[in-house]
């Protein structure tokens, strides 16, 4: 009976080591923010102002993105000293340039809907997510690139495809050793690339004002390497807002 009693003692110790070891998703996403500045920090954000380069090989484009607690969004690069706009929102018209013509366009009510349900993403996703109606979920952990991450389902409130509504969801892939995300996953359902996953690769955390964000940023599709390089050179939080910069210009 003695080996059968030691045999019993290491089975309560692996899994009472296992309890004590468990990561909960509210405790991944609690040490995210802990280890980027502390949610009173980033609960004070009214106002973030990103500035870097879409990287096309030997090129670099300037690109501006300006993104407020109302809402108010706009993303802005610079072509051979003509300016380009994409998702741009003044508080109730969504907008961008057209590229055909290089002439502002409307977007339609549907693409205008779904943008206002993303208003409250604003800083963070993950920020008071349960104020916001998200609901998380620890899938379990997945290696990324060689790094070990712990995968967390975060499910958002449904958007219209075609006028049929559609479930909002995004995989965050988090670090363990810094709880911070190194990748987002999602199902492309519209565009070009609708029917695949997009995924948004982040590294080079780096801090602002005691807040840390990633400063290197690849956008693409899982099932194409590499994507769009995107360089962040620098961060401004809480700027003074020109809220006219926003505006749908209308044609004269």
């Amino acid at each position: 009976m003695k080996p059968l009693k030691l045999l019993l003692l290491a089975l309560v110790v692996i899994c009472f080591t296992n309890l004590t070891s468990a990561q909960t998703a509210d405790e991944i996403i609690d040490s995210y923010f802990e280890n980027t500045g502390g949610k009173e920090n980033w609960n004070k954000l009214d106002a973030l102002k990103f500035t870097g380069n879409l990287d096309y090989g030997t090129m670099k484009l300037p690109v501006t993105m300006i993104q407020t607690k109302e809402g108010l969004t706009l993303i802005s690069a610079d072509i051979q000293g003509q300016p380009y706009y994409q998702t741009v929102y003044d508080g109730e018209t969504l907008w961008s340039t057209n590229q055909m013509t290089m002439e502002a366009e409307k977007s339609d009510a549907e693409a205008t809907a779904n943008y206002k349900l993303a208003i409250q993403d604003f800083p963070d996703p993950f920020l008071n997510y349960k104020d916001k109606g998200y609901a998380v979920e620890l899938m379990g952990s997945e290696t990324i690139d060689g790094t070990e991450t712990f995968k967390i389902k975060l499910e958002k409130k449904p958007k219209m495809i075609n006028g049929k509504e559609e479930a909002n969801v995004e995989y965050y892939y988090f670090e363990k050793e810094n709880f911070v995300p190194i990748l987002i996953e999602k199902d492309v359902k519209i565009g070009p690339d609708a029917g695949t996953i997009g995924q948004s690769k982040l590294s080079n955390y780096q801090e602002v004002e005691g807040i840390y964000f990633p400063f290197s940023i690849i956008d693409g599709t899982k099932a194409q390497p590499g994507g769009q390089a995107i360089t962040i050179t620098n961060i401004e939080l809480n700027p003074k807002i020109d809220t006219t910069l926003f505006a749908f210009p209308e044609k004269k």
